[in-house]
């Protein structure tokens, strides 16, 4: 049988794109890199899983399986029906552009997929313009060195700072995948969407550490 993919549709009740500390005119990108998301079957266990080679300059601090990992911290409730992570390969000109963003919440035709994009090896960035303060703030408060100059803000962070950073990320998805399926605040008020997810991460932040925690020991293990 020849395979299908799942139909994208740019509506109210399909393909909407939610997340992650995204600029808008992201959205109308997202369909081309994930339009080849399959609606999982019946008697699959979720999420799938999916991790792109990130490249050589690029890592993601945290795995598909260690965001997996992660969600375990929060109720079933609030995750139940998320089919897939990805941790999502960017063009080196994408990320030097910031064009792209840092996490997404996609979902349409049996497909709820949390998206995660690489961070640079030396655990730096930089951002001509920021639209979303409070990704700055989260950076703060977790301790990011975070500067400006001539216009351009400039961030760094260590390995765990980046970890936690990442399930924060994960955790904002996750409050989007929350508002749209049980809250159901219409995306065209991004304000409003943004400010739930947020309010979501935030409540979590214990969750997360935990979930740091769990992390930090399986690496332990592992080395």
């Amino acid at each position: 049988m020849q395979r299908k993919h799942t139909p994208w549709k740019k509506s109210r009740k399909f393909g909407d794109v939610y997340g992650g500390r995204t600029r808008p005119k992201i959205a109308d990108n997202i369909f081309n890199r994930c339009h080849d998301l399959d609606a999982p079957e019946a008697d699959r266990d979720l999420p799938i899983l999916l991790q792109d080679n990130p490249s050589r300059d690029f890592y993601f601090p945290i795995s598909a399986v260690e965001a997996q990992s992660a969600l375990r911290e929060l109720p079933d409730y609030d995750v139940s029906g998320i089919t897939h992570i990805w941790c999502r390969r960017l063009r080196k000109k994408e990320y030097d552009s910031c064009s792209q963003p840092l996490a997404q919440f996609v979902c349409g035709s049996g497909v709820r997929a949390i998206v995660l994009y690489p961070w640079s090896r030396d655990r730096k960035r930089t951002f001509s313009q920021v639209s979303d303060q409070s990704l700055l703030n989260e950076m703060r408060r977790l301790d990011f060195v975070v500067t400006k100059s001539k216009g351009v803000w400039s961030v760094s962070a260590t390995e765990k700072q980046l970890r936690l950073f990442y399930i924060n990320l994960l955790f904002h998805e996750v409050g989007h995948h929350v508002d749209w399926y049980y809250r159901h605040f219409s995306a065209a008020n991004r304000k409003a969407t943004e400010d739930a997810a947020n309010q979501y991460a935030n409540e979590k932040s214990q969750e997360a550490l935990g979930a740091l925690d769990r992390i930090q020991e399986f690496r332990s293990w592992d080395a």
